[in-house]
């Protein structure tokens, strides 16, 4: 395919995604109230501990339409990611060869429930972080949270816990189609671990370091998982190729 036909489907994928986002954020729009609630319990629930009044707080008239709005979208990212996730994968299709595309229902059926189990786990740590971070009020003090800048804070935890337990995903899978070794993966582990903890203290800026391992102790486990998926299937390429040279005498 020339340049013009590449950026022309991803110009269909692009579409395509988008437009199973914005049917995902038509329905999210109908789930704004709960998931609203949702977000406002750990404000709550941090005025009943601490002893000091906390509530959201929206600063312009539009804030509470714009809130709507912005939760109803993230449900749309959501709800379609099984969706822009096969697009992404159909786009990349075309430069593997039949056996690599193979692998679109293995990646597809681990990518998926990892992004939304990454996505649970933030929301699981969310009232512990919030817990943290506003423990630092004094009681005769009252916390106005600005609701937009709490819900990007929270979005910034759940979506970015999710994308990152998709990531040994697409470690197993350049594995598989041949771009690195396992030997290469485990070999770099350090390092994996170091960016996993850089990236837990990122996304979680909590004052203690019980949050940050919350979330780095699955994040190394599906890493070691990774590591494993990707040393057994180089070990089977390695009896088959013994096997092959075996038979033709190389």
């Amino acid at each position: 395919m020339s340049l013009g036909q590449h950026l022309i489907e991803l110009r269909n994928r692009l579409f395509r995604a988008v437009v199973a986002i914005v049917v995902g954020a038509i329905g999210g729009w109908f789930l704004t109230p709960w998931v609203l609630d949702s977000l406002r319990a750990p404000v709550t629930q941090l005025a009943k501990v601490g002893g000091h009044t906390a509530e959201l707080n929206f600063p312009m008239i539009t804030g509470a339409f714009d809130l709507k709005l912005q939760i109803a979208i993230t449900i749309g990212v959501v709800i379609a990611s099984p969706v822009w996730l096969y697009q992404i994968w159909a786009f990349i299709v075309p430069a593997l060869v039949r056996r690599e595309r193979q692998y679109v229902w293995g990646f597809l059926g681990t990518a998926i429930p990892l992004f939304f189990a990454g996505c649970y786990f933030g929301w699981y740590i969310l009232p512990h972080v919030v817990g943290i971070l506003g423990s630092f009020v004094s009681s005769q003090d009252t916390s106005i949270v600005d609701a937009k800048a709490y819900y990007d804070f929270v979005i910034k935890l759940i979506v970015a816990v999710g994308i990152a337990f998709v990531l040994p995903v697409f470690i197993v899978l350049l594995n598989f189609v041949g771009v690195l070794s396992a030997a290469a993966i485990i070999k770099s582990w350090r390092v994996a671990i170091l960016c996993i903890l850089v990236f837990c203290a990122i996304v979680t800026p909590s004052a203690d370091v019980i949050s940050m391992f919350l979330l780095a102790i699955p994040m190394t486990v599906l890493y070691i998982a990774a590591c494993f998926v990707a040393w057994i299937h180089d070990r089977r390429l390695a009896k088959r190729q013994a096997k092959l040279d075996e038979e033709y005498g190389l």
